[in-house]
């Protein structure tokens, strides 16, 4: 490994639309959102309306995306969010910004890993009767993603990008033979909206926004695209679009084909959406994408590690956290920041599996999968549950300031950018995103006990916390940095030369 005196990343610039849009849309892969998250999604909530919460944050995104992309074309920085709101807020409020994203990316990366474990040990006990705990495969899944980590990335995104065109053509698979099978026909009110409103209404939008878990992230790649100022507008655009629709669309066919007992039968996880396909489509089918499954949810992590990286890079290299984090391999691949993310995942991980052993088997399910074979529902509804939701949450709290951000960052110069672009759609965005925020955490109870009348829980408060406490932290740190080291305070947000004339990738980072 080695660095040079002013780090950067990826070396030449490869990264077109397509690519960018590939590593956008694999964060939130179409096999893990719908075999995954939907039907988890269903378990918890209990409620049919899921489709149609695809559609309201379809709308809210797309009109943060405007301000988002708009704000791209002078912004390139591989610290995305915690440079738009340290530029367009402050820098102060951008520190504590970056540590909430931290935060909330490893959540998302580490949860993924758990339904990945369990998604591994449950096909090998139903198809093989071999027994393997389901952390087994999360170890395994981690130093192999760690290992992709250190290297280029315009290799994972070659890799992901074939993942995601076969995913793609089996959901399109289960969607249509869905819609066609429907016991009780096609039903109108999961993607109407009347039964939307309710209990289960912030928990709907949780599981939602987490589909779209690295949409935004097409920022953290303007550093290694080939033209920064269109490619990620335009790939943001193309994956926020891609995802709502989709996601909405297949959503609705389960619901379509599970019919009548759709709630109580998706308890099962991935399970009830292989068993529809295989119902719907011949085993052959279901076979392929059970093993596509599993490469989806290797996909997402692949994704969720290149965010926290680079957001560690970024940091490190604007002196916030650890400048050692900012050393680059010769291909310009964060090979610190990806072997930091790389621990900590194993450490939170290890705490999951002590934590599981004090549950005395409350999360088997001795007939999860219809045929007597038992599943350990503990990575699926504890680890996978609690991470992606409020790592989720936490993002969404980041939408919403960077929405405030656009509207800071114009204030101060037009740069020839239209009125809707640099103030109507941030201000409605910023409205809807806030409104989304609070809603997940009036429900948030849903989410971890699967019953809108349960009492609350100190979980319901504790992982809130876990989230938001850091962003707080890094607020008084940026204000203390501030007085006590102005130079590195100066450089907060500001890694990249804005016009790229002076600085510019190969240069040391700079205030302005």
């Amino acid at each position: 490994m080695t660095t040079s005196s002013a780090p950067t990343l990826g070396g030449k610039r490869k990264l077109g639309v397509l690519s960018v849009a590939f590593l956008v849309v694999a964060a939130s892969a179409p096999l893990t959102v719908v075999a995954g998250g939907v039907t988890t999604a269903l378990a918890v909530t209990g409620s049919t309306a899921i489709p149609f919460g695809y559609i309201v944050l379809t709308v809210a995104l797309v009109l943060f995306a405007v301000g988002y992309a708009a704000m791209s074309r002078f912004v390139t920085n591989a610290g995305a969010f915690y440079a738009y709101v340290s530029q367009g807020l402050s820098r102060a409020l951008g520190v504590g910004s970056s540590l909430i994203a931290l935060v909330a990316y490893n959540m998302m990366q580490i949860g993924v890993a758990a339904l990945l474990g369990f998604q591994v040990s449950t096909e090998l006990k139903a198809r093989w009767a071999i027994d393997t705990p389901w952390y087994l495969w999360v170890f395994v899944a981690i130093v192999i993603v760690g290992i992709l980590g250190v290297n280029r990335i315009d290799f994972s995104a070659k890799v992901l990008g074939v993942l995601v065109a076969l995913e793609f053509l089996v959901v399109i698979i289960f969607d249509v033979t869905g819609f066609m099978a429907a016991p009780d026909g096609i039903p109108a009110a999961p993607i109407t909206g009347t039964t939307f409103w309710g209990a289960s209404t912030g928990a709907i939008l949780a599981f939602g926004i987490a589909a779209f878990m690295g949409f935004e992230s097409g920022a953290l790649y303007g550093e290694e695209s080939k033209n920064p100022k269109t490619t990620i507008a335009r790939a943001t655009y193309l994956s926020v679009v891609v995802i709502g629709v989709f996601y909405a669309m297949s959503s609705w066919a389960m619901i379509a084909a599970g019919g009548a007992t759709v709630n109580a039968d998706a308890v099962a996880g991935p399970a009830y959406f292989f068993g529809l396909l295989g119902a719907q489509a011949g085993t052959v089918i279901a076979d392929i994408a059970s093993l596509l499954f599993i490469t989806s949810l290797f996909a997402s992590l692949v994704s969720f590690h290149n965010a926290v990286a680079r957001y560690n890079f970024s940091l490190g290299r604007e002196g916030i956290l650890p400048r050692g984090l900012a050393k680059v391999t010769k291909a310009g691949a964060p090979w610190v920041g990806s072997l930091v993310q790389t621990v900590i995942a194993a450490v939170v991980t290890l705490g999951f599996i002590i934590g599981e052993a004090g549950t005395n088997g409350q999360y088997v399910d001795p007939n999860g999968l219809g045929k007597g074979v038992s599943l350990n529902l503990f990575p699926l509804l504890v680890e996978f549950n609690w991470l992606t939701n409020s790592g989720a949450m936490g993002l969404v709290l980041l939408m919403a300031l960077v929405s405030l951000a656009v509207l800071g960052y114009f204030a101060k110069s037009k740069h020839g950018v239209s009125l809707w672009s640099r103030v109507i759609a941030p201000i409605i965005a910023a409205i809807a995103l806030f409104g989304v925020f609070g809603l997940i955490v009036a429900n948030f109870n849903v989410l971890l006990t699967s019953d809108p009348t349960a009492p609350v829980s100190a979980l319901t408060f504790v992982l809130p916390v876990i989230v938001i406490l850091p962003g707080i932290i890094g607020l008084i740190y940026g204000l203390v940095l501030r007085s006590s080291n102005p130079k590195v305070y100066s450089q907060i947000g500001h890694g990249i030369a804005e016009d790229h004339t002076a600085g510019g990738l190969g240069e040391s980072p700079r205030g302005v």
